[in-house]
């Protein structure tokens, strides 16, 4: 029988436990401060190594790309988050007369109020705007508040690609910097013009804002009512993300292009780029990840969408904001609450969390693989226009034939053997719907180029494969904001025209004689 006092064991050391890698009592950097933060294991550095570790990263992969020109105009897309607010932060003290190399762009912020969808009531939108302005008037940049309703009257426009002059090599990028420097040694009448909102928030945080700012006026109950109708009526949660973040990026775009901004600013995070990518293959979006999880995003044309924050883990982000307090604002999300298995995102996310906990190379590979993968289409040469877009990411259509194996093939195959017979040749003599018409869900209703199938055939005709498996999840056209069904309409009709006069239009041939003898 074994006795209470009997010791059948080692005898218990006696002083403090043995340290676990990474828990150092030097940092690893500088080999002198107490490490307060492990990034990993092995990885343990003090408060002032981790804060230039975070800034260097920052700033390396902003000067490893030039992107951004020196007085160029740069909308940070700001959400209230972890991530976006340390963007936020690194730019403010980037602008600062203190930091070594100051930034050369000059900032701003937009934040989309998505508390409709959110489940989010009046008074809980009102206090959440409220927290918005306070640290947005800290900060000191021009700041635009836009609310998720306002896709109702956006212009079809935002849908279309503008082309962007070439911004040349690095020579090009190297002269841009040396004369913003001669002009900041201009007289004070040049530095006045090119000096950049939000350089003196750093020093007054509490004073008054330095810049313009905009905020759309309250949307009205009609909107409200129209824009949770179109939420409810999609099936899946997943199609939900899908279709918010699609809008969330129209009404950047829109902002952007409005007031002047040729560069956005996203907070992605290495972390959540990692699910990103991840997901976007499981909803069928593999063809578009270079643009999707890459550092700069062209398909708009005369906007770029960049992400200086792809370096960063969410890890270090949570220690760097929890450091040097960061403000960020709570919002609950779309998914807030859901089950692990509620939609593609979230389940995605959790199987890379839960990788992540076990194996802590997980994320850094796949981010590191999403880093290899390159934006040229399929059978791309220089000089050729871009050809058809989606309606709603807005991605070049890598358009497959109808005999193709792929997905995309199949499903163009089966949209052709589910249209209708052709109408009769006097039925197509003028489009189905003429200038003047009031709502564009009377497009496709009768003879004209949209006659021969159904409204939803239209519209999913023009989208990529990813988009189209979302389309399946939304019942009816009806709610859809009018800008992306008045554009669908014009496309059809450009497509119909053309067609209809490709007959007789003369192509010129290389076998030609160049002095034009026939």
């Amino acid at each position: 029988m074994c006795q209470v006092g009997e010791d059948y064991g080692e005898p218990t050391p006696v002083g403090p436990p043995p340290l676990r890698p990474g828990c150092e009592l030097k940092c690893v950097k500088c080999k002198e401060g107490l490490p307060v933060v492990v990034i990993r294991v092995g990885d343990a550095f003090c408060r002032n190594c981790f804060k230039a570790f975070y800034v260097h990263k920052f700033r390396a992969v902003l000067g490893k790309n030039r992107l951004i020109f020196p007085g160029e105009k740069v909308l940070l897309a700001w959400s209230g988050g972890p991530s976006s607010s340390s963007m936020v932060w690194q730019v403010l003290e980037g602008l600062s007369r203190d930091s070594a190399k100051r930034l050369r762009f000059v900032p701003g912020v937009v934040y989309i109020d998505e508390g409709a969808v959110c489940g989010q009531s009046p008074e809980d939108r009102a206090k959440t705007l409220s927290e918005v302005k306070l640290i947005l008037q800290t900060v000191g940049f021009p700041w635009h508040i836009v609310a998720l309703e306002e896709v109702f009257s956006l212009p079809p426009s935002v849908l279309r690609y503008f082309a962007q002059e070439p911004t040349g090599t690095e020579g090009a990028y190297k002269a841009a910097v040396d004369s913003f420097l001669q002009q900041q040694h201009a007289p004070a009448q040049g530095k006045e013009q090119l000096s950049e909102p939000g350089t003196q928030g750093l020093q007054t945080p509490a004073g008054p804002p330095t810049a313009a700012q905009t905020e759309a006026w309250p949307p009205t109950a009609a909107q409200t009512e129209a824009l949770s109708r179109l939420f409810d009526s999609v099936k899946t949660l997943t199609a939900k993300e899908e279709l918010l973040q699609t809008l969330r990026t129209h009404l950047i775009l829109h902002v952007a292009r409005t007031h002047g901004y040729s560069k956005v600013m996203t907070g992605d995070s290495c972390t959540r780029l990692a699910i990103k990518l991840m997901t976007s293959l499981a909803l069928g979006r593999g063809a578009f990840l270079a643009w999707d999880t890459g550092f700069s995003d062209e398909r708009h044309g005369d906007v770029v969408v960049v992400r200086p924050m792809r370096d960063h883990t969410l890890k270090e982000v949570a220690f760097y904001n929890r450091l040097f307090c960061v403000p960020s604002v709570f919002t609950p999300a779309i998914d807030t609450k859901a089950p692990e298995k509620a939609s593609i995102h979230r389940l995605m996310e959790a199987f890379m969390l839960r990788l992540q906990a076990q194996f802590p190379s997980t994320v850094s590979t796949v981010y590191r693989t999403s880093e290899k993968l390159v934006k040229a289409p399929r059978d791309s040469s220089a000089g050729v226009p871009p050809g058809p877009r989606c309606l709603l990411c807005m991605c070049t259509l890598d358009i497959d034939t109808a005999d193709s194996a792929t997905a995309f093939g199949a499903q163009t195959s089966h949209l052709s053997q589910t249209q209708p017979p052709t109408p009769p040749a006097e039925a197509l003599t003028a489009p189905c719907c003429s200038a003047g018409v009031g709502r564009p869900q009377g497009c496709c209703q009768g003879a004209g180029p949209c006659g021969r199938e159904d409204p939803q055939a239209c519209i999913i005709d023009q989208l990529c494969y990813g988009c189209r498996v979302n389309m399946k999840d939304l019942p009816s056209l009806d709610p859809l904001p009018p800008y992306i069904l008045a554009e669908a309409q014009l496309r059809r009709q450009r497509a119909w025209v053309s067609q209809e006069i490709q007959e007789y239009l003369i192509e010129d041939s290389d076998d030609e004689a160049p002095t034009g003898e026939s």
